[in-house]
């Protein structure tokens, strides 16, 4: 039984993200405790306290873009869409585009990626996050960070991650832009 209403919320989830979800439902008949561990981890990269919408999910964005080509990364902008962040913003995200993006939000693609590179200079970018979302701030962004790497890596794993795809915004097709 409580198979079956789980994999309701999966099924849910799907119709409304358009997302394919046979990794995680392979995972709920497989075994069960490793999928109600699972979504214990949902409640982690769920966290969004004390970061405005934009940086979070620029982090989180950026951090998908630097595992994933295709579908993860639709799943996230789709959420960033459907929270209300302005298409034209997301957009810019999407392709890197720190000229078009408020300087916060910015900053926030720099310090995710110098994170995910394990640049040193993520050290003074870090200290500006820390000026203007304080510590619970950068626990914020630190979850969303690390947490968005995981479903990549999960689907690859279990054989999923097969796909590139081209990132849809609001109607316009795009190919997320790569820090070189």
């Amino acid at each position: 039984m409580i198979r079956y209403l789980f994999n309701k919320i999966l099924l849910s989830m799907k119709k409304r993200y358009d997302y394919d979800v046979c990794y995680m439902q392979d995972i709920l008949q497989a075994d069960l405790r490793a999928f109600l561990k699972f979504m214990g981890f949902q409640i982690l990269s769920s966290h969004s306290g004390h970061v405005p919408l934009g940086p979070l999910f620029a982090a989180r964005i950026r951090a998908i873009i630097w595992d994933d080509c295709g579908p993860c990364t639709q799943l996230v902008v789709n959420m960033a869409l459907e929270a209300n962040l302005n298409p034209d913003i997301v957009r810019a995200i999407i392709d890197r585009d720190l000229a078009k993006l408020p300087e916060h939000i910015a900053m926030v693609v720099q310090f995710t990626e110098r994170v995910l590179a394990h640049n040193p200079e993520a050290d003074d970018l870090r200290e500006e996050i820390l000026a203007l979302w304080g510590q619970k701030g950068l626990i914020t962004l630190s979850f969303a960070i690390s947490s968005s790497r995981v479903y990549p890596a999960l689907k690859y794993t279990l054989g999923y991650g097969k796909a590139c795809s081209k990132i849809i915004v609001n109607e316009s097709s795009m190919a997320p832009t790569r820090q070189s």
